[in-house]
């Protein structure tokens, strides 16, 4: 039968590297804080509970964690002070009060590690009572270091500071990724002293108290380009480098899903955007949030789609911007067209060039070609938008709507001042300012009548000339 899993994720520290009033863990990676892809791939693997350390900017991440991950097993600990990773760990203790199983212990600050990578080392591990994963590297720098036996069994993992010259030379260190037994983690937490050259309590220390026990301590090492799977961030390099870990990785999926790049390195996405096969993305777009985007669709340069739901055979033209808009089947959208939160365009939809949408219903085969303002609008089927037309919704105090009829036309350089409706097959002439409901059927004009005056001009210019 399988063991039971829970998780320790740590993140309790301030990350001063960053140089940020932002806490290290929820500084964002592909649209998310890095502490949220620890805590989903520690859900992904099966561990209940999660406990995530705490203590530095404690309520804005239990406030991340409580909205990502609402009705899931995971719980905070409190580190009140920061006196090393055993310590860290050690504060979980009431919330596993009772567990018996394995406890994988995480970073926070390492958004790349997937939960796969993690079954590997519990199936490297095998009965030792813990395992721990490590990374193969070129430049070891001030990492600890696995040190083995003649065997090439582990010993004990060395930090840096406490290092020798020769351990120094190992090129095998520490992930601070662990899969320990639970009856043996508390246990040999309470024995972990703080005599090293940072006064501090060290979990590596649990590796020696292991083997000493003769409980056994196993490895998995990561090589190559999969070391960099465990990498951690300290820094805003860190960062950077993680992010463009995480979009490679994304495109890739992408990609084999089937999806067009141009040039797949000047697209950015989201951790969770989605986009159907046959659908292409030309360069310098930009696709965040929860956005969906179907089948044979294209966008084209520059565009950029949050938390937008995008139907098949869409085409958005050049340097388009939506928020929180939901965009129906073979609609046209753009160049340079903004739809706003709230925004619904059904089938067959044209939204042009310097159009804005907000709180903006837009049915089958309705137009709004260019240089408009739909905002708290309902636009019936196969309606059209002339140029320049606004939509006047706010009164300095409320919003109201406007409704356009179905087949209705509005003429350019319209204003329609809310709460106003125009009826079906209505049409409204060019230039009007319309205060008033408009029948189904008929014509509103409200133009101030055209007078010529012959002769000004030529009056105009005697009457300058004479002022010389």
């Amino acid at each position: 039968m399988a063991r039971a899993r829970a998780a320790v994720v740590m993140a309790a520290g301030q990350g001063t590297r960053m140089r940020s009033a932002l806490a290290k863990v929820l500084h964002p990676v592909a649209g998310r804080p890095m502490i949220h892809y620890a805590v989903r791939e520690a859900l992904a693997l099966g561990c209940a509970p999660v406990v995530v350390i705490v203590g530095h900017q404690r309520e804005a991440v239990e406030a991340r964690l409580a909205a990502d991950f609402p009705g899931a097993p995971v719980v905070t600990a409190v580190q009140a002070e920061q006196r090393g990773t055993a310590h860290a760990v050690a504060c979980a203790g009431p919330a596993l009060a009772g567990f018996a199983g394995d406890v994988f212990i995480l970073s926070g600050d390492v958004p790349g590690l997937p939960a796969a990578t993690l079954a590997e080392l519990d199936a490297a591990g095998g009965d030792a009572a813990v395992a721990v994963l490590g990374m193969k590297l070129a430049d070891p720098a001030a990492y600890g270091r696995l040190v083995r036996g003649p065997r090439g069994e582990l010993l004990s993992i060395v930090e840096y500071k406490d290092s020798t010259p020769a351990q120094q030379a190992i090129d095998e260190v520490n992930a601070g990724v662990y899969r320990v037994h639970a009856d043996f983690l508390f246990d040999a937490l309470g024995r972990v002293g703080s005599d090293n050259a940072q006064g501090e309590f060290y979990l590596t220390d649990i590796i020696g108290l292991s083997v000493e026990a003769g409980r056994g301590a196993r490895t998995l090492v990561l090589g190559g380009d999969r070391a960099l799977e465990a990498a951690g961030v300290n820094d805003r390099a860190d960062l950077a480098a993680a992010e463009g870990r995480m979009q490679a990785r994304l495109r890739a999926r992408l990609l084999a899903a089937g999806v067009t790049m141009i040039d797949p390195a000047r697209v950015v996405l989201g951790d969770g955007v989605e986009v159907g096969p046959d659908s292409v993305l030309e360069p310098d777009v930009t696709l965040l949030g929860s956005t969906r985007v179907g089948r044979d669709c294209v966008i084209e340069q520059g565009c950029r789609l949050v938390d937008t739901a995008v139907a098949d055979g869409v085409h958005f033209k050049a340097y388009t911007v939506t928020e929180g808009a939901s965009v129906g089947p073979d609609c046209t959208v753009g160049p340079f067209a903004r739809l706003r939160e709230g925004t619904v365009l059904h089938a067959h939809v044209k939204v042009g060039n310097f159009v804005e949408t907000k709180k903006a219903e837009l049915f089958d085969g309705a137009k709004a070609s260019h240089l408009t303002y739909l905002g708290d609008a309902t636009v019936g089927a196969g309606a059209n938008v002339g140029a320049g037309t606004i939509t006047c919704n706010y009164d300095g105090k409320k919003k109201h709507r406007t409704s356009i009829g179905a087949g209705a036309f509005i003429g350019s350089d319209t204003q329609l001042v809310a709460p106003v409706a125009v009826g079906d097959g209505a049409y409204v002439a060019a230039g009007s300012t319309v205060t008033e409901d408009v029948p189904a059927g008929s014509l509103a004009l409200s133009r101030v009548r055209q007078q010529n005056i012959e002769g000004w001009v030529a009056r105009k210019q005697a009457r300058d000339a004479g002022q010389e």
